[in-house]
Parts: C-alpha cells; sequence; structure tokens
C-alpha cells in the first residue's frame, strides 16, 4: 500500500474507533398507572441526564411484569405483585424482579356532579356484591348505580381491589356492571354519565375530570395516604428480568435516587420516603 494511501486508511481507523457509540433506547413497558404516577416524567429526565431513551409503551400490569420474566423489553412497570398460582408464583411472570418504587392508592371515582362524597369499605363491599344498587342507599338520588369495571381478574386494581378488600384475588362481583378492557375507557364511562362508579388509580384518577369518595371519611389526600390513614394503599413497581440487564439497572438506580424519588413526589404520586410508615403496615397485611 502506497505512504499516502496507508495515512488515510490509518486516519479512519482512528476516527472510527473515536465515534462515540450511540447507546440504543431503553423498552418499557406495562401498566398505565405506574406510566402516569412517574414513568413518563423520569422518562424525560433519564433521557436528558444520560441522553439515552427510554420507550414507553402501556399493555396494562400483567403485560409488564410478564414481558421483564421473559426478556421481551428491558422492563416493565406494574401496580400488581406477581400472581400466586399453588403458592408459587406465575409460570409467566417467575423469573421478574420487582422492585418497589412508589406507593399509590385505589379510589372509589365518580362523576363531579354527584352529590355523594363519601362511601364505607362495607358499602362499597354490598356494591360490588350488587346488594346496593341505588345511590339513595349511600344517601344521594334514587337512582341506580352505573357501577363500571374492568373485565377479567388480572388487571392491577382489578387484582388488587379484589385482594384488599374482599381479601381473596379470585373473588367474582355479584354486582351487575359495565365491563370494559382498561382503566382509559373506564374513566372516560364516569366522567361521562352521572351516575357511574369505577375503582381506579389515584394516580391515574387525579389526571381525569372525576371525584373521588372518601372511605370512612378519609379522603384519599397525599398525606392521608402516606400515613396509612387512608386503608387503600398499594405499591408501585418497576419489573426486570432475573438477573436485570445493565441498561435497566442504571435506571433502576436513577429511580431510587434522591433525584428519581423527587421527581416521584412532584407528579403528587407518595414516594418512598414519603410513604416509610407504609412499610410494616403493608408487611402486617401481606
Amino acid at each position: 500500500m502506497r505512504p499516502g494511501k496507508t495515512l488515510s486508511f490509518l486516519l479512519c481507523l482512528i476516527l472510527f474507533s473515536a465515534a462515540p457509540v450511540l447507546a440504543r433506547d431503553i423498552t418499557w413497558t406495562g401498566c398505565g398507572i405506574t406510566k402516569k404516577a412517574f414513568m413518563t416524567e423520569i422518562a424525560k429526565a433519564y433521557t436528558a441526564k444520560y441522553g439515552q431513551k427510554i420507550v414507553l409503551s402501556g399493555g396494562g400490569a400483567t403485560k409488564g411484569i410478564r414481558a421483564a420474566s421473559a426478556g421481551t423489553a428491558d422492563m416493565g412497570g406494574t401496580c400488581r405483585s406477581w400472581l400466586d398460582v399453588s403458592g408459587a408464583k406465575h409460570p409467566a411472570e417467575k423469573n421478574a424482579i420487582l422492585t418497589r418504587v412508589a406507593w399509590d392508592a385505589l379510589v372509589v371515582i365518580v362523576n363531579p356532579a354527584n352529590p355523594v362524597n363519601n362511601i364505607s369499605l362495607a358499602d362499597l363491599k354490598k356494591v360490588y356484591d350488587g346488594s346496593i344498587t341505588r345511590w339513595s342507599q349511600l344517601g344521594g338520588p334514587d337512582k341506580r348505580i352505573v357501577l363500571v369495571t374492568r373485565s377479567g381478574k388480572n388487571s392491577g386494581v382489578g387484582h388488587m381491589f379484589r385482594r384488599m378488600v374482599f381479601k381473596n384475588p379470585d373473588y367474582d362481583f355479584k354486582a351487575r356492571s359495565l365491563k370494559v378492557k382498561s382503566t382509559g375507557p373506564m374513566e372516560k364511562k364516569v366522567e361521562k354519565s352521572a351516575m357511574a362508579m369505577g375503582m381506579d388509580g389515584i394516580s391515574s384518577a387525579r389526571k381525569r375530570a372525576v371525584k373521588f369518595l372518601s372511605i370512612d371519611g378519609v379522603a384519599p389526600s397525599k398525606a392521608n395516604i402516606a400515613s396509612g390513614k387512608y386503608p387503600l394503599f398499594r405499591p408501585l413497581y418497576l419489573a426486570t428480568g432475573t438477573p436485570p440487564n445493565p441498561e435497566a439497572r442504571k435506571v433502576i438506580d436513577f429511580v431510587l435516587s434522591d433525584e428519581g424519588q423527587a421527581i416521584i413526589s412532584a407528579q403528587g404520586t407518595v414516594n418512598l420516603r414519603e410513604g416509610k410508615a407504609l412499610d410494616a403496615l403493608w408487611a402486617a397485611e401481606n
């Protein structure tokens, strides 16, 4: 090779080896409530800080856990824990590691025009059992309660509501209800129907034009959720495979850092430090 060509070749090698390697996008999928609670803002902040994009997609808590377990996504988001099958983790979820990163709460949502502001936990169970069917039985107008529920039992809200209120994740609601496939349509139905009622995660519901009912006189304020005074609190998790890949581990470290936890709190969600009192309460119940 002639000297001139050799020099050009060496320069090309040097420039090529010095060129930055662009990091691939990190994939995250799962629970819409977790996404709205903090993940959208976390993704923006992470990209701004590290220059690596986190691509978010929905699909629900079950998808979040199982995609992480199977390795089809780097990370998942979920507002429920693993499903139990005969005392063991569900086979499709057994390889997922769940890291608690924040706290959410289940809330009863109604239309803002509804005059009812409170419901007892006992009466809430009766609504879903079908023994309370009219708002007049709850101090409201003499009109039928339009109950809106999620299809299936494994959604984050559906699973945790059955588990926390009925103490049975496989519980069958006896009340007549309008069934929808996901949280979004349920929220829209409550927004449009003056007599509708549904169960939701507050991290999603607070972004919609709905009203929250107090439970036994306790409103689902951030302070009441963080202290455990409001009874229907639950963890929010990030799911990874076993072991987490380096990209996923770095995101989790960011979420658990002071910066990440401050972002969670700024969204109105209870972060780990704010919800420290919930650790023992959750462990005692679960």
